[in-house]
């Protein structure tokens, strides 16, 4: 089980592991936009930066197949279909049925059709609201309801578009893991950009100590806490956000309205078995807005919310 101390949370890639022992051989490179970090607490060096150098390949692999930057991606190739069927892999199937789960489990909130919102929304820190009449124009390609799953197969209505930005780093988290855990025995930590898991506790038995930095950019106080097996992922709005007449706008975006969540916290960080499933709960929390509390309370997560 996981052996958490109080913290306060942070945002997207400010969970920074940290120790005062001997440090585990750490591999960095950088993927989905996001710095990379593999821990190996063991004392075969060459295997370490073999492990590293296996997890930086399944990253980019995941990236190239399931970015929608790449024009080659198998995702790009889907949302360039027009309402043709077309046919995927067996993963891509398995990670489009887990979005289906999650869109009926949420009531539609959890929606990966919903990226084709980003083409309006610039969260930058300005003032810059899209107009009403944008936002109308592109409420008829959202709804995952309006997607055709079938055997292998999956068909979009014309002009629609999937985005797995909700969910693609953590399985890529979950997935590294995997793949190392059958190389070695030794302990280890998976962190893409915050959302992190760890394999089990380190060798003395101790818990992976990570630190977590204020959302506040002027203030540079942390709070640590401690993992011994599982996973966390934080969603907040400190960098990515818009403000206007006082009221701040979160980069988290409602489905059903086109426009963003108010009233969500900061911050939430939450930890779970898997990192998916870390992810999909503090992405809904943040979702629920003023609800989040409550949210997390019902679903009883351990969970860490900063207003």
């Amino acid at each position: 089980m996981t052996f958490f101390l109080p913290v306060m949370a942070g945002p997207k890639g400010f969970i920074k592991p940290m120790h005062k022992k001997r440090k585990p051989v750490s591999h960095l490179f950088m993927a989905m936009n996001s710095p990379c970090d593999i821990q190996v607490d063991g004392d075969d060096v060459h295997l370490a930066r073999e492990l590293g150098a296996l997890a930086e390949a399944e990253a980019h692999r995941i990236e190239a197949k399931y970015s929608r930057y790449q024009e080659n991606s198998q995702l790009s190739q889907v949302n360039r279909s027009n309402g043709t069927p077309v046919e995927v892999d067996t993963e891509m199937m398995a990670l489009l049925t887990y979005a289906n789960s999650c869109y009926e489990l949420s009531d539609g909130l959890f929606d990966i059709t919903s990226g084709v919102l980003r083409r309006i929304w610039r969260f930058d820190g300005s003032d810059k609201l899209p107009a009403e009449a944008e936002i109308e124009a592109l409420m008829p390609l959202i709804g995952w309801d309006k997607v055709t799953l079938g055997k292998n197969v999956v068909t979009l209505k014309p002009g629609m578009e999937i985005d797995f930005g909700g969910l693609g780093k953590e399985y890529a988290v979950d997935r590294v893991l995997m793949l190392l855990a059958e190389k070695t025995d030794s302990p280890i930590l998976v962190n893409f950009g915050g959302d992190l898991r760890v394999s089990g506790p380190r060798r003395d038995g101790s818990p992976w100590r990570i630190a977590i930095e204020s959302v506040e950019p002027d203030d540079p106080s942390a709070a640590t806490l401690g993992i011994k097996s599982g996973a966390i992922t934080t969603s907040g709005d400190a960098r990515r956000f818009l403000l206007k007449g006082g009221v701040r706008y979160s980069h988290i975006l409602n489905p059903r309205t086109g426009r963003p969540v108010i009233g969500a916290p900061r911050s939430i960080t939450v930890a779970a078995r898997t990192c998916m499933e870390a992810g999909i709960i503090s992405t809904l929390a943040m979702a629920k807005g003023p609800d989040a509390e409550r949210f997390l309370r019902d679903e009883e997560m351990a969970a860490w919310v900063l207003r």
